[in-house]
């Protein structure tokens, strides 16, 4: 192995004003981030629309859907009894990310699942409802080359 790094220094006006325009153009992120949080909050609605994608949510128990039923609630959508949960997602953006998520104490519980009820007796499966397919992930890198074009 060599004990000196061998440089190569790029001596192309071209090249170098190029860079220095993309250097530039990441000073200030902030319409990408905004653009990225559009795709984030976007992709959410159809998560909902769509009760699940790629793949669907887990049915809702027969025990829910009768409780449901009785309160005039079902049939309905999943995870839009009152469409609270739905209602509370929201983004944010600065000059270095793009972030979604809710304020909703029960939000954690339906992206991730867990137990939850009485003495934690009742499982309630994961419903992602914050999730990106890939479509919407070549949708960001789509936005993200014309941005820096």
């Amino acid at each position: 192995m060599a004990k000196d790094p061998i440089e190569i220094k790029i001596d192309n006006k071209a090249v170098n004003e190029r860079l220095l325009e993309l250097a530039k153009r990441g000073e200030n992120l902030r319409p990408l981030m905004k653009n990225i949080a559009g795709i984030f909050a976007s992709s959410t609605e159809e998560n909902f629309k769509e009760e699940g994608r790629p793949d669907k949510w887990t049915e809702l128990a027969d025990i829910t859907k009768e409780k449901r039923r009785k309160k005039n609630k079902w049939p309905g959508q999943i995870l839009q009894v009152e469409g609270q949960l739905a209602a509370s997602v929201n983004t944010q953006y600065d000059n270095d990310s793009a972030v979604i998520g809710s304020n909703k104490d029960y939000a954690a519980i339906h992206q991730l699942g867990g137990l939850a009820g009485k003495n934690k007796k009742v499982e309630i499966p994961a419903r992602p409802y914050l999730q990106l397919t890939d479509d919407d992930f070549d949708e960001i890198l789509d936005a993200t080359e014309k941005f820096l074009k």
